[in-house]
């Protein structure tokens, strides 16, 4: 399978480094020539995770994103969701036609509140069921200096996925395969709405015991809502039959996808959410922060568009509203945690 990975920025180039570490030669999709060149000349990405170096023979780089698309089987998208249009808007209608699309996105496209799958569907008429997830916990930085993350691949044919995930399984990546399309999508987008709160709090200084219990509520709240989207992996202690092959039990909302990337966005030092929301604790306004970072916290743009699918869905959603309703409409950050400490249980 030819594997071609889109977007330069950390994760991408994460990605690339498990797939090159496994010999597996790649069409890299980068922004411009000067990324390109420095790749090839000094063997690293002169903007993010420098540490990770490539074996640049099994690459093929380029700044035609057509062309990538073209010469690969499966396209990986890893950009932030806010430039997706900006960055595949120009692809012609078919660009993607008998090819699967992988989705390390993890974010809706701000300006339609939609997931990614159903951005491809309307643009390029592409079946959900070519259609596959790359979700974590697995932060870049970490992936740099290769210690052992999880990666889950999801798709409605969990042979392919298999066959995806695979191609990213090593020393330091294990691979888990489901089929909960959606619901990784929106835990995913939830959870980073949710650390950007984690990341409020810390910059209010509440200490870890109101921490661990904002994360708990978090947890429920995030379950009520893939409830009502129909989600059936949210129960706790029950599993379906164990893999034959990787012994592997069915994934639940336990699982590395759900809580556990849930956990570590809200707690780790590496998440740009909860370092976005610090920030906002600490005073910092939303542009002054994000000027600060200089990097995207998809939490932000997120916290707006589960405010707008929410008033179809109707979930009890009071944390996520609360930290939307800071983020978007300046309530004071300290006025919204009164608030939400009445409702945690």
């Amino acid at each position: 399978m030819r594997l071609g990975i889109i977007g330069s920025g950390s994760w991408a180039t994460a990605l690339a480094k498990i797939v090159t570490d496994n010999k597996h030669p790649l069409n890299w999709w980068v922004r411009n020539d000067a990324i390109l060149e420095h790749l090839y000349e000094r063997k690293h990405n002169p903007q993010y995770l420098s540490s990770a170096t490539f074996d640049t023979s099994l690459i093929n780089l380029s700044t035609d994103i057509a062309a990538v698309v073209r010469d690969s089987d499966c396209v990986v998208i890893a950009v932030p969701s806010a430039y997706i249009e900006e960055t595949l808007g120009a692809l012609s209608a078919d660009a993607f036609t008998g090819k699967w699309v992988v989705s390390a996105v993890k974010g809706m496209l701000p300006e339609q509140n939609i997931l990614l799958n159903e951005w491809f569907n309307d643009r390029f008429a592409l079946p959900i069921s070519d259609y596959y997830t790359l979700m974590g916990p697995c932060h870049a930085e970490e992936v740099a200096r290769e210690r052992l993350s999880y990666l889950t691949f999801s798709g409605m044919h969990e042979d392919r996925a298999e066959e995806i995930a695979s191609m990213f399984r090593c020393y330091y990546i294990n691979t888990v395969v489901n089929s909960d399309v959606i619901g990784v999508q929106y835990a995913a987008v939830l959870k980073n709405i949710y650390a950007l709160g984690a990341g409020i709090a810390h910059g209010l200084e509440y200490g870890d015991n109101f921490l661990s219990v904002f994360i708990a509520n978090c947890a429920d709240e995030m379950a009520g809502f893939l409830r009502r989207m129909g989600v059936g992996k949210v129960e706790v202690g029950i599993h379906g039959l164990e893999n034959p092959v990787t012994h592997q039990k069915d994934a639940n909302y336990a699982a590395s996808v759900y809580l556990g990337d849930l956990l570590v966005t809200c707690y780790s030092l590496h998440s740009r959410n909860r370092t976005f929301g610090n920030m906002i604790g600490k005073g910092y306004s939303v542009m002054s922060a994000q000027l600060e970072m200089n990097m995207v916290a998809e939490g932000y743009n997120a916290s707006r568009c589960i405010h707008v699918v929410n008033q179809v869905v109707a979930a009890d959603m009071p944390i996520a509203e609360t930290i939307y309703r800071i983020l978007w409409q300046h309530l004071p950050p300290r006025q919204g945690f009164r608030q939400i400490e009445k409702v945690m249980i």
